[in-house]
């Protein structure tokens, strides 16, 4: 495929901003060769400044779940946007939408709106250590929970081995309050709450792992974190920001039965424009400020264009036969993807829950970062380009989670496994 304006873009774009991208996974790094430039996009369907078309898996990593420029929703941005972008202040729109998300999410009982996923999981954890009055946090290796700086840390060995910044620019003093366990070890979980409770918050966890591609949680693993957490006082925050409506309707704490203290969401309940919540049981989310002492504000938090996306989004989303239509795709992808790696030879590992997937180059069991860490990156890097040449959009990194959606046809997948066989027998 021709990409000259792309390039060129890109070569303008370096000298502008830092590696010429405002998301450093879109620089391409992980996989070579320079980004693609898109000028639009529709349904299932991506174009690029040179007008290639690609079917698209990344949907904007995740939130187009009904497909791009879904007409329902183009149409009630245009008739919004004609009442205006934003007012500072409160709309009917947030209690819509709040209400919508609140039923989906029984946990829930009262939500503040937000515009990032960094934003709702770094206010969760403010207001989790102002409701304890504790202040270490423990994350698992490989979930990632935004770019806030408690929250960039390292896993050391052992279980109860203090983080140390995983990036410049992060107070050694404040990563120090973040401990670092590996996903899925109940084992090395157990044994740091025994030693470290009476100083821990919180506990944020991506109930599925999806920034280390798809990492499922054992049965017994999300179970543990409940029944520990409960034991000792400390507050269960679910990062639902990427399987929010995308596991399932009610995300993966409805999927996997577990009633976290706290949910962080994102990316799906804005319907493509930026977006945050975060939400809990009614005596933690008091404390947040105007009615209590932890204080969390936003410009744009709660706009009226942001709340009208997200209202179409779950209005479409909760009809009935919808997740249903989303599931018989998702398994045509799975099963056409895996018959395409056997037929061609190459030892690959398939995870997904609901709508959002991984393929792995390894022929061992991924069940956390060390085990994902086992997949032959430069094999990914070849069959990515192949795919991008064969019109096929994914994301670009093996540790990504690439997503579908209701736009998605039986032609679309049929093309992508047919691209994925040929992909893979010329890599080979």
């Amino acid at each position: 495929m021709k990409n000259t304006k792309s390039k060129s873009l890109f070569k303008k774009a370096c000298q502008l901003m830092p590696g010429g991208v405002n998301s450093p996974v879109r620089a391409f790094k992980a996989v070579g060769g320079s980004p693609l430039f898109i000028k639009k996009a529709k349904g299932s369907k991506i174009y690029d400044v040179d007008d290639n078309a690609y079917i698209d898996y990344v949907l904007s990593w995740g939130p187009m779940i009904l497909g791009h420029s879904h007409p329902a929703v183009v149409s009630a941005l245009k008739n919004r946007i004609a009442e205006g972008t934003s007012y500072g202040a409160p709309t009917p729109l947030e209690i819509e939408l709040a209400e919508m998300v609140m039923k989906a999410y029984p946990s829930i009982e009262k939500i503040r709106m937000v515009n990032s996923g960094t934003e709702a999981t770094m206010s969760a954890i403010r207001v989790a250590r102002g409701f304890t009055n504790r202040d270490k946090v423990v994350k698992f290796e490989g979930c990632y929970h935004g770019h806030a700086d408690g929250l960039l840390v390292k896993a050391g060995s052992g279980a109860t081995t203090f983080g140390v910044p995983d990036s410049p620019g992060v107070p050694k003093s404040y990563a120090k309050n973040t401990l670092t366990l590996p996903f899925n070890d109940t084992a090395a979980f157990k044994t740091l709450l025994a030693k470290e409770w009476k100083d821990i918050a919180c506990v944020i966890v991506e109930p599925v792992v999806g920034n280390i591609g798809c990492v499922l949680p054992k049965p017994e693993f999300l179970e543990a974190l409940r029944k520990e957490t409960k034991k000792y006082g400390i507050i269960l925050i679910f990062d639902e920001v990427m399987t929010g409506f995308r596991v399932a309707y009610g995300g993966a704490q409805a999927y996997y039965k577990i009633k976290p203290d706290m949910t962080c969401l994102g990316k799906v309940i804005g319907g493509g424009l930026p977006v945050g919540a975060y939400g809990g049981k009614k005596e933690i989310m008091g404390m947040v400020a105007p009615e209590g002492p932890v204080y969390q504000a936003g410009t744009l938090s709660g706009n009226p264009i942001a709340m009208t996306a997200g209202i179409e989004t779950l209005k479409i989303l909760s009809k009935q036969g919808i997740y249903e239509k989303l599931e018989n795709t998702m398994q045509q992808l799975e099963a056409g993807l895996k018959r395409a790696a056997d037929k061609a030879g190459i030892k690959t590992k398939f995870y997904r829950a609901g709508t959002m997937f991984c393929t792995y180059f390894t022929d061992s069991d991924v069940v956390d970062y060390k085990t994902a860490k086992t997949s032959n990156t430069e094999l990914f890097g070849k069959f990515f380009t192949a795919m991008l040449e064969s019109g096929v959009n994914l994301a670009p990194s093996q540790f990504e989670a690439g997503f579908i959606s209701l736009a998605h046809s039986q032609q679309d997948i049929d093309r992508t496994v047919k691209a994925a066989y040929k992909s893979l027998t010329n890599i080979k």
